[in-house]
């Protein structure tokens, strides 16, 4: 208890330095749960973009390309499968539902996906959610649009507004217009966090009656569009009867005679791909710890720098009785005290951020911070820089257990 106040005392003697100390030491922990935070949102938001799907369906590729063009709208596929082939497939006993995929149009360099109404019933992300309307409804008919959260701020669209698509996957405005052929917008996604925002939803028909009478970039016969069939799809999405059945219906798939198809496993895949990123959590994992030594090393510059401004201080308590290893230990719990009181601060802004950042990085960047505020990564981390700041209290410890007793009473000329 007598520690404690000594150490309280001399702490408010230099309460500019001790303040500074622990703001710095604060910012460098809720740095570094900041990052440990934001790791953990993205990678729960990448390898949960989609859930409850057992496989996806496209042609022969790679998995990789196959993920991303279906999950993340990112990439093209090399080929179309028959709307035959996807039947027959469906039609196997083991296969639930599916969700067919038709891709190759954009709007202002957002994605067009031609789907049908088992994407509201079926697509699940991140565990158990299911893809909402804020607004509006499903589409219906031929020409109603369903856009993404994203693409409904960022070109403040709303329900009833007509829009033009453009031909093939491009990242501005493009140059070959579906212009003749306008969509209503029907209804606005709920924001997601995930690809699913940054995409404009149309039927199937829809997709195959924009490219009725298409040839050599233009239209032939510019007219009314009747008995539509759709032809070709890109891809879909499978979810078995049974995930038992899961690895049969997979090969059972690739072994498909009448056309070459591919079907992954979307949880491996995405993992393997997320794993393959992982030089990046690694670089912002040593940012994190950079930032976190600067923070010790000024606490350590500044408790050094102390020292000779307290020579008298520790000087008069040895001539009261103290003894050097119990002035080294007054430092040293001084250190202990200035690093819990940062690590406190640290995590409390980092709640306090995650608190009110929460809903403008769902919207802008599409980060989801949710689950559990504490992990066991950062209890590690905590239990880290508290070690480590009691370890960096050692050093002004040892140099002043070798002051002499009279170098504190003397007056320096």
């Amino acid at each position: 208890m007598i520690f404690l106040k000594l150490a309280l005392k001399s702490l408010r003697n230099r309460m500019f330095s001790s303040v500074l100390t622990v703001i710095s030491i604060a910012l460098s922990v809720a740095l570094l749960l900041s990052v440990d935070r934001a790791k953990r949102a993205a990678e729960e938001g990448f390898t949960q973009a989609i859930s409850k799907t057992d496989l996806i369906v496209g042609a022969r590729s790679g998995s990789l390309q196959l993920i991303l063009y279906t999950v993340f709208n990112m990439g093209n596929a090399t080929h179309n499968i028959s709307y035959d082939t996807y039947q027959k497939v469906r039609e196997n006993p083991a296969i639930d539902w599916t969700i067919p995929y038709s891709l190759g149009d954009s709007h202002k360099g957002y994605r067009v996906v031609g789907t049908n109404s088992d994407f509201f019933k079926h697509y699940h992300y991140r565990g158990n959610r299911t893809v909402d309307l804020a607004k509006g409804n499903e589409f219906s008919s031929l020409w109603d649009v369903v856009i993404g959260s994203e693409v409904a701020r960022k070109l403040r669209y709303s329900v009833g507004e007509r829009i033009v698509l453009t031909h093939g996957v491009t990242r501005g405005e493009g140059f070959q217009h579906h212009d003749d052929r306008p969509f209503t917008v029907t209804g606005i996604l709920e924001p997601t966090g995930t690809a699913l925002d940054r995409a404009v939803y149309i039927s199937l028909e829809g997709m195959e009656a924009l490219h009725m009478d298409w040839q050599s970039g233009q239209f032939k016969n510019v007219g009314d569009v009747k008995d539509v069939k759709v032809e070709t799809i890109t891809a879909f999405f499978v979810g078995a009867k049974s995930r038992i059945e899961t690895l049969s219906l997979q090969r059972a798939i690739n072994n498909f005679k009448d056309e070459p198809l591919l079907a992954i496993i979307p949880g491996v895949a995405l993992s393997e791909l997320w794993h393959g990123l992982s030089y990046v959590e690694g670089t912002l994992k040593a940012i994190s710890w950079m930032v976190v030594i600067v923070g010790l090393v000024g606490m350590l510059i500044a408790l050094t720098s102390t020292l000779n401004e307290r020579r008298r201080e520790m000087a008069i308590l040895r001539a009261l009785g103290a003894t050097a290893t119990q002035i080294s230990g007054l430092l040293v719990f001084e250190s202990c005290l200035l690093t819990l009181s940062g690590i406190v601060l640290g995590v409390v802004i980092t709640g306090l951020l995650t608190l009110v950042l929460s809903p403008w990085l769902i919207t802008t960047f599409g980060i989801y911070i949710a689950g559990k505020f504490f992990s066991s990564t950062m209890w590690i981390y905590i239990a880290a820089t508290l070690t480590g700041g009691v370890l960096i209290g050692f050093i002004p410890a040892i140099r002043a257990r070798t002051t002499a007793l009279k170098d504190g009473l003397s007056v320096r000329q």
